[in-house]
């Protein structure tokens, strides 16, 4: 979440409770008004967990430019890589892949999801600077057991602009620590969180 817009957040909401708790009394000189602070921190605690899970990505509240971009879900697409076989030169083709979102106004966690193989996100941030979104994102690539022996475990990064409020589409690059990289392209989303390849297949097979 912007902590410029978590800082106005929390001080609206403190001072909105205590301002009605002084109306309320109609005493501003002398303390007594002071008990209300244990009442506006937990009214600005609920109010922030509301925000948090979510208050945030309403319709309505989404239009609000400094309001992170919803982009949770299950999104389907393609990874095209641009590695070259060492004897042939021929690049593999592209394929399906699915990129699991799951997010709150404070968190984001990403999973790439293909058919051999899956990347957990270590680290993960969205950004909003008004001309554009983009989500950044640092992983562990886990590799299927029946593919180990070509494909091994691997850490990498990605860097995908977010188009559309709401999304759209979500496009970028990523890097691999076995000097790969490739593109990643998804223009397909479903509202569900999916938990594996072949789940994630199903929520897009009618389409």
């Amino acid at each position: 979440m912007n902590r410029r817009l978590l800082v106005q957040v929390v001080t609206a909401v403190v001072v909105l409770v205590f301002a009605v708790g002084i109306w309320s009394t109609g005493d501003t000189v002398h303390p007594g008004w002071l008990r209300f602070f244990s009442a506006a921190v937990l009214v600005a605690t609920i109010v922030l967990g509301i925000w948090d899970r979510w208050l945030w990505g309403l319709p309505l509240i989404q239009r609000l430019s400094r309001v992170p971009r919803d982009v949770r879900g299950t999104w389907r697409g393609t990874l095209t890589s641009f590695w070259e076989d060492p004897v042939t030169r021929a690049r593999p083709g592209p394929t399906t892949v699915f990129l699991v979102i799951r997010q709150s106004a404070s968190q984001v966690t990403v999973v790439l999801l293909t058919e051999e193989s899956s990347s957990r996100s270590s680290l993960a941030s969205l950004s909003d600077e008004g001309t554009g979104a983009s989500l950044t994102y640092m992983y562990l690539n886990r590799p299927d057991s029946r593919v180990e022996h070509r494909s091994r475990m691997h850490n990498g990064s990605a860097f995908l602009e977010i188009s559309g409020r709401p999304a759209t589409r979500i496009r970028g690059r990523y890097w691999t620590d076995r000097d790969s990289r490739g593109e990643l392209d998804f223009d397909q989303r479903a509202p569900q969180i999916a938990e594996d390849f072949r789940e994630a297949s199903m929520l897009f097979a009618g389409g």
